[in-house]
């Protein structure tokens, strides 16, 4: 069962709670996390199981990039807010960082949400897990 790590900016969890219910019936076949106001948000909406980490600006962000690192999250659904400044900005960028760095696939619009799940459905999608092991025997 995949993983699902749900993320949202206060005036765009409207949009995420939309996109999981329109998908819940996909969504119900997988384990979903969330940062905590999302998560609740999400679980109350739709009744789908959530796993709730803290509030973003209170280190949910970083846990989810946690579950990246240890290859606990598979894909990553983060509608982030382009008109408003966030004071956990540099939490945001290390999250996104991470998933680009584990090959996470992340969707940051309703659109791009819809395509890979669309794609995911096909299911023969196999993310290749990047071998960081030079990386790891340099700094060492």
């Amino acid at each position: 069962m995949p993983t699902l790590g749900l993320v949202a900016h206060d005036h765009r969890k409207p949009a995420l709670v939309r996109w999981v219910k329109e998908h819940r019936e996909q969504l119900a076949a997988w384990s979903l996390c969330a940062t905590g106001t999302t998560g609740a948000l999400v679980e109350k909406e739709t009744g789908l199981p959530v796993k709730k980490f803290l509030s973003g600006p209170l280190g949910g962000d970083l846990q989810i990039g946690t579950e990246i690192a240890e290859q606990r999250m598979d894909i990553l659904i983060f509608f982030w807010d382009p008109l408003e400044s966030q004071p956990h900005d540099p939490d945001v960028k290390a999250l996104l960082r991470v998933a680009v760095l584990w090959n996470v696939p992340v969707a940051m619009s309703e659109a791009s949400a819809d395509l890979l799940l669309r794609g995911l459905a096909q299911g023969d999608y196999q993310r290749r897990v990047p071998d960081h092991s030079n990386y790891r025997a340099r700094t060492l």
